[in-house]
């Protein structure tokens, strides 16, 4: 089903909440901007030392969390928004490698050993790659700072290197699929199944969106997003696609 097309009226909600996002974001770009005009102001005040650095403060405070709630709108407007696809054949490998390339340099500061495991033929799949690409990055996101992020009760394993693989698999049955694995803490098993849940995060940070957004855009294609997951193990999510997926055509308006 179209995600604008839902019977129980969830669909008007969500053009009212996208509108709502939309409206309060411009707002909050103006509040960034006056406010890092307002700091050159007061650098370039004649005030002693202590009291310009005190102001400076505060207002970096301001434009920080500015900058939060609008990262926080960015992320509701990618979840909630109506998602019109612009498949085209790609291979999958190309993509997965093009990622692997981006969040590379990610992988080495954070002393993660990344590894791509990629089937030897092209595996070429309808899909839009920006929304797939999207996902993808969204999963690998969650993995880094996972593994960044393990408890300090967990058992040390001075055996085992922090590592992040994609895997590609198939065509098979009709599916492919894509292996996002880390060696974080995992999760328990009361707790998997809310990690797809909007507003579901155990970071100071994070929106609490990646993952359904993520699960959202395979559900469009018409494939799923899985987890798979041992505590003091790690976890592994699984995008499987179809590889002739029935795509609504895009609107010609």
């Amino acid at each position: 089903m179209a995600s604008d097309d839902r019977p129980d009226g969830t669909a008007d909600l969500s053009a009212l909440g996208t509108g709502l996002a939309h409206e309060i974001k411009n707002p909050l770009s103006t509040l960034v901007l006056n406010a890092q005009i307002l700091r050159e102001d007061i650098l370039d005040l004649d005030l002693p030392d202590e009291q310009a650095g005190s102001i400076v403060r505060r207002v970096d405070t301001l434009t920080r969390e500015a900058n939060r709630l609008k990262d926080i709108l960015e992320d509701f407007l990618r979840y909630a928004g109506r998602m019109v696809l612009d498949p085209a054949p790609v291979d999958l490998r190309e993509a997965i490698d093009e990622l692997a390339d981006f969040v590379h340099p990610q992988c080495d500061r954070a002393g993660v050993r990344l590894r791509v495991d990629l089937p030897a033929s092209p595996v070429v799949v309808p899909i839009d790659a920006r929304l797939i690409k999207q996902a993808l990055l969204n999963l690998l996101v969650n993995a880094l700072q996972a593994m960044g992020n393990e408890s300090p009760e967990a058992t040390p394993r001075p055996d085992r290197a922090s590592e992040l693989i994609v895997k590609l698999e198939g065509p098979m049955d009709g599916m492919v699929r894509i292996h996002v694995i880390d060696t974080g803490p995992g999760i328990e098993a009361d707790q998997a199944s809310a990690v797809f849940r909007p507003y579901v995060t155990s970071k100071k940070s994070g929106s609490g969106l990646g993952l359904p957004t993520a699960r959202r855009i395979a559900a469009e294609h018409g494939g799923t997003l899985d987890l798979h997951t041992t505590p003091g193990v790690g976890c592994d999510f699984v995008m499987s696609l179809p590889t002739n997926p029935a795509i609504p055509a895009s609107p010609s308006s």
